[in-house]
């Protein structure tokens, strides 16, 4: 190591020959060995003659910590804030250094210095400081303080990210604790431009000057530090040193400078990542908002250590797929400036390397990496040349060859920290999270106090999922940097997909406080809101978003997914079209009108969109589902305009759709084997050309009427009010609808029963009169899939299943035919739902196909189901405690009886506890009291944990896997149901209006609801259905229910989450009962089913609100 001496020997020449970018190398070594505060000021002169004007305030900052009465530190850094534009700021800087001045008096020359400052200052804001600045130019920011010479003026300008500037503290503090990374301030070689804040102007400069072909920098005589240059002394005024060698330097050469100054605008998305599906946001974000948008997105360069200095690129946070390519725009919008002092040709090779950046900015990367490499060529390694054809590389999204630069440049400079924020950056463009997290994390070694790299970093960690650092990264962020909206708004999306809902919504609102204008902040709020099923505040959000900017595609494309989910499709398309003729191409939008258009039977419409959908080129695999989806979509939008004229019990998914179409569907999978292996619905005009439904279903008459407002009475009470819950109208109408027709279809199945109750009473004694009763029900039908599924019977006609026997003429109703009418109506209210029975699903029956519904996924807690969480943890600890075991991925035991397991169990708080104690992942199954077999346990649902890779987050979630051998239990327990209820009402009870009398009929129904909970014959739907049939079978027993169900209840988990009927029973009588009124009135209604005879009639009433 050299000495301190030879050291400041070597400042001494290198300040003479104005070589700043090894000087700042000289001094970092020098405070590396020992911080002195003079050192500090030498750095950022330095600086400043560089026109790094972030780095300049940077060490006055940590100069004026050690020592508030540091004139020079005020005076430089007040410079930097002018040279920046922030005359406001200056002006506060130079005050307080003044009041130090006049208290103290120890350095006149500076007192007089700070004096002229402010005098000059306080006059006009916007002239020229007097030996101190050129001319300005509209409202940007002068150029770095320069003489006049030769006629010319030396002028830069350079944006600044005012998240990077910490506080000056009023109280000293220990040099070793402001000086123990000397390399904080060493990041020169790459500087940039960290943010542009809001829609506001921005300006960047591009340092590489010149006139007349050549290049030119001056410095004032104002920085003098002493009045004596002492080479030996331990810290040495720099400024003194070169003091009157520096105008001579360029005067020599003829030359003199001559600055850019570009005026950006931010686009809309204000530089930030846009996320909706969210988380995404992704993917989310955002996404859910699940993609990304990033117009003007982030990169910031500040190389550490590195031997030159550079001081404006932009943040550029690569998207995720490299297919996406920037617009002219978004290039516009990306500004990169380097200053570069050579050991060889030091003006030459500095100003190719800032014309290679100034081509970066104005987008043209072939041609700026055509100068990097003649650049490279000269000098392989040359840290700053490797960052910028880097740079360049990552923008034409040719990432890969961006890696192995930045590689390079950390090879050749470990400590260029910029590298390894890039690099960063660059991998998790790449989908590489833990490379990408850990270079991050390595720049901010070199910048631990940087809120824009705790702001990447907090980004990468929320594109993948590891919202918990993200939280700690984004919170770290704000604290330093309390304006950074974006990195607001990316905190209220990773605190609420943690469930700190409060905090997210506060974080959201703090963004758009920050900048009421901030689309991304609003939309993302928006999002929030929808999540959480607030619906009014959702639609106000967007109004503010169309309010800023009415073609703002994402809005509509939002307020159409809002309006959809409440069930108004007519409003949603209007939406969508707009946000169409805006983006068309959108495919989430085309997918959505689509499926809109679907559901009010708009068939000729729907196929276009479908068509279209399917037509474009995807970039994202989020999007290929949604194009796989068409494809499906299409064919069953095709299958229901075929049925439209038809009666209602035509329309049968369950039996005429193939299998193969069915489980494709519903698992979302490539449509390849299905083009190939199944027939294809007929197009429009091979189907009477039916594409939309006749004017005769939409005829309203007094029948309809009636049974439109009984439906959205009684419907209605099917809401549950959870978080995650749109209040859907389309589909309250269809659950009212469903019931009232269980109810009509229902009752006279009872009625027929017990006139054969009376008939037996009179003829047979009592044995004989309950085994005829049952072999006339018959409940154990053949038909377990639901509508018209059943093949052994040529008699069957319709969906519901009910037919008449040869013999005897009496009507026969199994408990599927109960349930397949309410799974009907649930098909055709929103048809992009693939509602089906699974054991139609032909081999994924055989092998076990199953629901997935989890409340911790990874990190994230899902909305709607995280209340149960502490309750399923519960059950899983009971079960694991009763069994002794549980099961591993492949289904074999885990033994949990030996070492002390059992109690740890018992102890487990969380999920992550009950994992540590087994070890591995796995599940085990809840059970279910048998009432058809004494002392039998049927299996319930499985509650499974599985840790998920990197994010050391885990799948906490229940699955209930429906295969041929359960299914045979379940139907025995529901046909065991539906007897024990017939039998109870359809004798004495048959008619009765004494609610204490029929006290054991609500309790049957509730009964049979458990054991429908439990089993989830359903790809989909099944809580709904189950609700909608206890509506009706209550209905049908004359009692109707009036009120709501609690606040943060959900029937079917009380349900799953209970080992025993009778305790199901116990559990939902207690506010189900009591708002439970006799009423005979429900059968003054018009029949549903020849009132509503058409299948294009009943989608005509699910969408006459609409009107």
């Amino acid at each position: 190591m050299p000495s301190a001496i030879s050291e400041r020997v070597e400042l001494a020449k290198l300040c003479c020959s104005r070589d700043w970018s090894k000087a700042i190398r000289v001094l970092d070594s020098l405070l590396a060995q020992s911080c002195a505060i003079q050192d500090i000021c030498n750095r950022a002169f330095c600086y400043s003659k560089l026109e790094l004007h972030k780095h300049v305030i940077k060490d006055c900052d940590k100069a004026l910590q050690l020592d508030p009465t540091l004139l020079q530190a005020y005076i430089l850094k007040g410079r930097a804030y002018f040279e920046l534009g922030r005359k406001e700021d200056a002006l506060l800087v130079w005050e307080k250094g003044y009041e130090h001045a006049l208290n103290q008096s120890a350095d006149l020359k500076q007192l007089l210095e700070l004096e002229e400052l402010l005098t000059a200052a306080k006059q006009d804001k916007s002239v020229t400081l007097e030996n101190h600045a050129a001319d300005s130019r509209s409202s940007l920011p002068v150029s770095e303080l320069g003489e006049y010479e030769n006629g010319k003026t030396s002028k830069a300008c350079e944006n600044h990210d005012e998240s990077d500037i910490s506080k000056s503290s009023s109280e000293p503090r220990d040099a070793s604790e402001i000086c123990n990374k000397s390399s904080d301030n060493s990041d020169m070689s790459n500087g940039i431009i960290d943010k542009a804040e809001g829609s506001s102007s921005v300006q960047v400069s591009e340092s590489g000057v010149q006139v007349n072909g050549k290049s030119s920098e001056t410095s004032n005589n104002h920085n003098d530090l002493s009045d004596e240059s002492n080479i030996n002394h331990e810290s040495t005024d720099v400024t003194d040193i070169c003091r009157k060698s520096d105008n001579n330097t360029d005067i020599s050469n003829g030359f003199s400078d001559k600055a850019k100054v570009n005026k950006i605008h931010d686009s809309q998305t204000n530089g930030t990542h846009f996320i909706h599906d969210k988380p995404r946001y992704d993917k989310e974000s955002l996404k859910d908002f699940s993609s990304t948008s990033e117009p003007c997105s982030r990169l910031s360069i500040t190389g550490c250590n590195s031997s030159d200095s550079s001081e404006s690129l932009s943040k550029l946070n690569y998207k995720t797929d490299k297919r996406i390519e920037k617009s002219d725009e978004d290039k516009r919008n990306k500004r990169f400036s380097v200053t570069r002092i050579s050991k060889t040709k030091s003006i030459s090779v500095d100003f190719r390397l800032s014309r290679g950046i100034a081509q970066v900015n104005e987008g043209k990367y072939a041609y700026a990496i055509s100068i990097f490499d003649q650049i490279l060529k000269e000098d392989p390694t040359y840290p700053e040349a490797l960052i910028g054809r880097g740079t360049a590389y990552a923008f034409k999204r040719e990432l890969e060859a961006a890696i192995a630069d930045f590689t390079k440049a950390i090879q050749s400079n470990p400590s260029a920290g910029e590298a390894w924020k890039r690099r960063g950056q660059a991998r998790a463009a790449l989908g590489e999270s833990v490379e990408a997290t850990e270079d991050l994390t390595k720049a901010l070694e070199f910048e631990p106090n940087s809120a824009d790299i705790l702001h990447e970093r907090g980004i990468v960690n929320f594109k993948f999922k590891d919202f918990n650092a993200s939280v700690q990264d984004l919170s770290a962020c704000v604290q330093l940097d309390t304006d950074n909206k974006s990195a607001y708004t990316y905190l209220g999306l990773a605190l609420s997909s943690i469930g700190e809902y409060k905090k997210a919504e506060e974080a959201h609102l703090k963004a758009i406080q920050l900048d009421r204008n901030f689309l991304e902040a609003w939309a993302h709020l928006t999002q929030f809101y929808q999540d959480l099923a607030n619906s009014r505040k959702a639609l106000e959000c967007l109004q503010q978003v169309l309010h800023i900017d009415e073609r703002f595609p994402k809005a509509y494309h939002l307020r159409g997914l809002l309006l959809h989910g409440m069930g108004q499709h007519k409003k949603a398309i209007k939406d969508l079209s707009t946000g169409l003729s805006i983006e068309p191409s959108n495919i989430e939008c085309l997918y959505l009108r689509a499926s809109c258009y679907h559901a009010i039977g708009e068939y000729g419409e729907a196929v276009k969109d479908y068509d279209a959908a399917l037509d474009l080129e995807l970039d994202s695999m989020e999007k290929f589902v949604l194009q796989c989806m068409a494809f499906y979509q299409k064919e069953i939008a095709l299958y229901t305009a075929y049925k439209i004229n038809s009666e209602f019990c035509w329309f049968d998914i369950d039996r005429d759709i193939d299998a193969l179409f069915k489980q494709y569907w519903c698992k979302r999978l490539h449509p390849k084997d299905v083009c190939e292996k199944v027939y294809r619905q007929p197009p429009l005009r091979e189907s009477l050309k039916k594409g939309k439904l006749r004017k005769q279903d939409f005829a309203v008459t007094k029948q309809k009427t009636a049974l439109l407002v009984a439906a959205d009475l009684i419907g209605k009470k099917i809401q549950y009010d959870c978080p995650g819950f749109l209040s859907n109208r389309r589909q309250h109408r269809m659950a009212g609808f469903a019931a009232i027709e269980i109810a009509q279809k229902v009752s006279k199945t009872w009625r027929a029963l017990q006139s054969e109750w009376k008939y037996s009473n009179r003829s047979s004694s009592k044995n004989g009169k309950r085994s005829r009763r049952r072999d006339r029900i018959n409940i154990a039908s053949q038909n377990r899939g639901g509508a018209g599924c059943s093949t052994s019977s040529s008699l069957e006609t319709s969906s519901y299943g009910i037919t008449e026997e040869r013999s005897s003429n009496r009507p026969k109703m199994s408990w599927q035919d109960v349930y397949s009418l309410a799974v009907k109506w649930r098909q055709i209210s929103e048809p992009c739902d693939p509602v089906v029975w699974v054991n139609k699903l032909g081999e994924e029956f055989n092998s076990g196909f199953g629901s997935h519904t989890p409340m911790i996924l990874g990190q994230a807690k899902v909305v709607r189901y995280v209340p149960n969480y502490e309750r399923t943890l519960h059950v899983a600890k009971i079960v694991m405690k009763d069994k002794q075991y549980v099961y591993n991925k492949t289904d074999d035991t885990i033994d949990l009886s030996e070492d002390g397991k059992l109690q740890d169990i018992m102890n487990a708080k969380t999920c992550e506890d009950l994992y540590k104690v087994v070890g591995e992942d796995f599940w085990l199954a809840t059970w279910c009291n048998s009432t058809a077999v004494e002392g039998k346990q049927l299996e319930g649902t499985r509650i499974t944990l599985v840790k998920m890779g990197q994010q050391s987050g885990f799948d906490f979630a229940i699955r209930t896997p429906c295969t041929p051998s359960r299914w045979d239990d379940f139907d025995a327990e529901m046909t065991k149901a539906w007897e024990a209820l017939c039998d109870t009402y359809s004798g004495e009870k048959y008619g009765s209006t004494d609610f204490d009398a029929l006290e054991n009929v609500r309790d049957a129904i509730l009964r049979m609801a458990y054991y429908w909970y439990n089993f989830m014959p359903l790809s989909r739907g099944t809580a709904a259905v189950g609700f909608v049939v206890l509506l009706g079978l209550f209905l049908a027993a004359n009692m109707e229910f009036s009120g709501q169900i609690p606040q943060g209840l959900q029937v079917d988990w009380e349900a799953i989450l209970n080992f025993d009927p009778n305790s199901f029973v116990d559990s939902v009588k207690s506010w189900l009962y009591p708002s439970l009124k006799v009423t005979t009135s429900w059968k003054d209604y018009p029949d549903v089913e020849s009132t509503f005879a058409t299948t294009g009639s009943i989608i005509a009433a699910l969408s006459l609100y609409d009107d």
